[in-house]
């Protein structure tokens, strides 16, 4: 009988604690947000984010459905002209007026068009890319954190093999080897992407594996599964959303580059980075060409850091009030 009584008495300390925890991250949420309000970095940084987001939803939800239906003219539904239509002599290169905002390319097709067409290619990049690396990176740390040893030595050097060689150099490496397309891009981007998710997570499990919540769980015979992606992972996660929040324009960033040399979406498609490397043959004639990628790209990659950069600055304790 006393043995039960315990046993309640430690089952519902447990949910007290779990239940306190849960109202703390709520706190904590509401003050994050309050603070990025607030904030006008954070604001316009938020503001990019959601147009680039949103549209890209929209966007994706139309060439989806018209591929399935096999309609691709759903896809430039909202757009001002055909993004993949035949080569115009007529069109080619005319500069930014009403009709064509930002002019158009060698073969007469409208600059705005191809843009807003490509972004929701650019979003998928960088969802899955980083996503996919924090899944893998999380499995590597957290494992070679929190177990060490011979473990932590095996996974630790294979995450160092990949980041001894420069992450751009071997993803051209690997595009190349599987050959040109978004999905090896995407591949080849994810397998450069990980073993810095890796790392972040080891140093958060050595931090954390020898906190007193881990050591009571384990005394419980709570199962390591659950100590590993409950206790753990849950409470490594807070710094790592900080850093995906910057990760996500530099993926865009390094999936432009490798558009610019060439790899990933063939044409007729259009992607932001091999629009800017088109345009350059023709610059200055043509400023408009390659300055309208360009600066869509940049403006994305700002968005991105102005947001990541206010969120670090809540999660690792540098907000003044």
């Amino acid at each position: 009988m006393n043995i039960t009584n315990m046993l309640k008495k430690t089952l519902g300390f447990r949910s007290n604690v779990d239940a306190q925890a849960s109202a703390v991250r709520g706190a904590q949420s509401l003050s994050t947000f309050y603070y990025l309000r607030h904030k006008k970095e954070a604001v316009i940084g938020m503001a990019i984010i959601a147009v680039f987001v949103v549209w890209s939803v929209i966007e994706g939800s139309l060439q989806l459905i018209g591929s399935y239906l096999r309609k691709p003219s759903l896809g430039w539904l909202l757009l001002p002209h055909n993004p993949i239509s035949s080569p115009n002599v007529a069109t080619s290169l005319l500069p930014p007026s009403p009709a064509y905002p930002f002019g158009t390319n060698f073969e007469g097709q409208d600059i705005l068009s191809r843009l807003l067409y490509a972004a929701p290619k650019d979003a998928i990049a960088a969802f899955a890319v980083v996503v996919s690396a924090v899944i893998i990176g999380a499995l590597f740390g957290i494992v070679a954190g929190y177990y060490g040893g011979w473990v932590d030595e095996i996974l630790m050097r294979v995450t160092d093999a990949f980041l001894a060689i420069p992450g751009l150099i071997l993803a051209i490496a690997f595009s190349i080897l599987i050959g040109p397309g978004f999905n090896s891009v995407l591949i080849s981007l994810t397998i450069i992407w990980w073993p810095v998710y890796a790392r972040l997570f080891r140093g958060q499990t050595l931090t954390l594996k020898y906190r007193g919540f881990v050591e009571i769980s384990r005394l419980f015979g709570v199962s390591e599964i659950r100590v590993l992606f409950k206790h753990i992972l849950m409470n490594a996660i807070d710094p790592i959303i900080a850093y995906m929040a910057l990760d996500f324009g530099t993926v865009i960033l390094t999936y432009s580059t490798l558009a610019f040399l060439g790899i990933g979406v063939q044409p007729p498609y259009p992607e932001w980075g091999s629009m800017a490397s088109d345009g350059l043959s023709f610059f200055p004639r043509a400023w408009w060409y390659t300055f309208f990628p360009s600066i869509t790209i940049l403006l994305i990659v700002i968005g991105f850091i102005l947001f990541g950069d206010s969120f670090q600055d809540v999660i690792s304790g540098r907000v003044v009030d």
